[in-house]
């Protein structure tokens, strides 16, 4: 069986590497956390890449992690990864406007305790990007789907700045609700994990290239750091990890594009294996970078903070490893 990407995914794969390299710089991402309109640009032309999500998960989540190496901010990821699918598990008109980039939403789904199930709670916790979207999809009891507009919401403060998440009030929404089906909404929920997952071996893997060059650069002893024993079995540690997230990554996105039935089972493996590269990655990265990358000035501190906001949300490596307990017990 091959398993190698198609002349279209490279090109995608590319074409993302491309725009991001001129259009995301690091200098982006640290003007982002005083005024978050200066992703507006980005975000702008990101649009042009939402109809990844009417199409398989395996494209959009080669995207996705591409998206994750820069750590873009904006809320380019919570429309096509999160936004469109549970709009096509409703059957809403207004997905056509999503894929056609002129209209944006997110998902309000976590009660108090941050886990993604399905509860009655008016206020809703970790709703990325509350304030820079159009719709917000509030997901309740029934399981049901309302679609409003203009819900009061609060910024948390986190250690990830370049992805901002709202406690939003959902007590006054209004708008159309929606019945849907729970089995398509876990395949919702499951599709942004996996999108979610493909974001955190990106970062990862910047987290992993950077530390390979300064351990290439770094002299000591007269030698480069890389050349002693302990820092290379750190880089390989690191290496065999992400290898390992991004196979279970691209398996579970195969797996829920042709709806296996290994797919829940899958979606798990892919968030608790990226989950423990993006935390490896990001220990043994700066300890490779040393006193440096404890500093303000370097650019290591802004993909760490990605990996930790990335590895709690939509459910820690240890909540899926639960999960996965739950699959082979039962």
């Amino acid at each position: 069986m091959d398993f190698s990407l198609s002349e279209d995914q490279e090109l995608l794969r590319d074409t993302a590497r491309s725009l991001l390299a001129n259009e995301c710089p690091t200098t982006l991402l640290r003007d982002h956390m005083t005024d978050p309109s200066v992703a507006d640009p980005l975000t702008a032309q990101l649009n042009e890449f939402v109809g990844l999500a009417g199409g398989d998960l395996t494209d959009l989540a080669l995207f996705a992690e591409e998206l994750g190496y820069v750590a873009a901010p904006g809320p380019f990821f919570a429309n096509a990864a999160m936004f469109a699918p549970l709009l096509a598990a409703i059957g809403s008109e207004l997905l056509d406007d999503v894929l056609e980039g002129t209209t944006t939403g997110t998902v309000a789904m976590a009660g108090s305790d941050g886990s993604w199930r399905v509860n009655g709670e008016a206020r809703k916790t970790f709703v990325a990007e509350a304030d820079r979207v159009e719709w917000i999809a509030v997901v309740g009891e029934g399981p049901t789907v309302r679609l409003t507009q203009g819900l009061p919401s609060r910024l948390i403060e986190r250690v990830d700045t370049t992805r901002r998440l709202f406690d939003v009030d959902t007590s006054g929404a209004s708008g159309e609700t929606y019945e849907i089906d729970p089995d398509a909404l876990t395949g919702a929920i499951e599709s942004a994990t996996v999108a979610l997952s493909a974001e955190m071996v990106g970062t990862a893997r910047r987290m992993f290239e950077m530390a390979l060059q300064y351990a290439k650069e770094r002299i000591q002893f007269d030698v480069p750091i890389g050349s002693f024993q302990a820092v290379q079995h750190k880089l390989a540690d690191m290496s065999l990890a992400l290898e390992r997230a991004t196979s279970a990554v691209q398996y579970a996105a195969m797996t829920l594009t042709e709806q296996d039935s290994d797919r829940h089972r899958a979606t798990h493996v892919a968030k608790a294996a990226a989950g423990a590269a993006i935390t490896r990655a990001a220990k043994d990265g700066i300890q490779i970078h040393g006193g440096i990358g404890f500093t303000w000035e370097h650019d290591l501190h802004l993909f760490i903070r990605r990996a930790y906001g990335s590895e709690t949300w939509m459910g820690t490596t240890g909540y899926h490893h639960d999960r996965l307990a739950d699959l082979i017990i039962t």
